[in-house]
């Protein structure tokens, strides 16, 4: 956060709290989406009704509403804070994180609503049009960036564009669908590349940024998803997504045992997303190629989703609970 402010001191009432309320909160609602999706996929691939995932869908979509406010909040009362997350050179990557949880519970609630899933998908896409163009233009306007600022967050205003088509394929804007697939498929290509640089050729991730590692995964798992949604069919630009996000989790299990041994930050909330989507992306994956063995990875990771997530969301409350949330860095 920007030094110039007053962060006060740890021990602080609630109000001043909610100045350090952080954007990163909205990874929660990231998380608790992706597992609303992958349970659909789970239950569809079961013949099961949407029975959990509708359950799950309403958690996600109430706790979009509780950080909204509190988050707006923040805003009002504390606007100066909000200008300096937004000039953090970590956390403006996770503005669009917003857009992403709006765009991600309109499409949980597909199957259950489509005009109430239409008009919060619609919402989302344009607020993800705008926070996309923002920090594109924050990154190449500003020349306060360095190397070491890059890291793997920055794909999250990629992945909120490829995410567009899930719900706006079914919903008929094709090329609305196209038009924010193109935009995310690009930039998730020449951000690969930078970030790659940094991670072979500069210092390693710091320990509160590491766990973004696994948000490799998103971006070719979510881009699968909704390219066999537009196209319909399992061609050989699917089979490199697919499998290029298959590679990308491997890489990302050989670091497992240093991942787990970090101290507990809203950072690891970047385990789940990404986890997620590569659940869905398994799925449809054996469904459309008719492997047996996929179905079984399928149900594997999705074994693991749930076992994070429900660590996540233990590990979060407990640190609520003992205030090491919404405190200074």
């Amino acid at each position: 956060m920007n030094d110039a402010i007053d962060i006060g001191q740890s021990q602080e009432t609630v109000p001043q709290r909610l100045r350090h309320f952080p954007v990163t909160f909205f990874a929660v609602v990231m998380g608790l989406s992706g597992l609303t999706l992958a349970t659909q996929q789970l239950e569809t691939t079961i013949g099961a009704d949407h029975v959990a995932s509708l359950v799950l869908m309403l958690v996600a979509a109430a706790v979009l509403v509780v950080l909204a406010g509190f988050y707006g909040a923040k805003a009002f009362r504390h606007w100066p804070h909000v200008v300096a997350e937004w000039h953090h050179p970590v956390r403006v990557a996770f503005f669009p994180a917003i857009s992403i949880s709006v765009i991600l519970v309109g499409s949980c609630l597909y199957p259950f609503n489509t005009e109430l899933s239409r008009a919060l998908w619609a919402l989302g896409s344009l607020l993800q049009f705008i926070a996309t163009f923002a920090v594109i233009s924050a990154w190449i306007s500003q020349r306060a960036f360095e190397t070491p600022h890059l890291n793997p967050a920055w794909f999250i205003p990629a992945v909120g564009n490829v995410l567009v088509p899930i719900a706006g394929a079914p919903h008929g804007f094709v090329e609305i669908s196209w038009f924010f697939f193109s935009i995310g498929t690009v930039f998730w290509i020449v951000l690969l590349t930078l970030v790659f640089n940094r991670l072979i050729f500069h210092a390693p991730l710091p320990e509160r940024l590491f766990p973004t590692l696994v948000i490799l995964v998103a971006p070719p798992a979510v881009a699968f998803i909704s390219y066999v949604g537009l196209e319909g069919a399992l061609d050989p630009f699917a089979r490199i997504l697919y499998y290029s996000a298959l590679v990308f989790l491997l890489i990302v299990a050989l670091q497992l045992p240093k991942l787990v041994r970090l101290p507990f930050n809203l950072s690891w909330w970047a385990y789940s997303f990404p986890l997620a989507a590569a659940t869905v992306a398994t799925f449809m994956m054996a469904e459309m190629a008719g492997l047996p063995g996929l179905t079984a990875l399928g149900f594997g990771l999705y074994g693991v989703l749930v076992i994070v997530l429900a660590l996540l969301i233990w590990r979060t409350l407990n640190a609520i609970r003992k205030k090491q949330i919404c405190v200074p860095e």
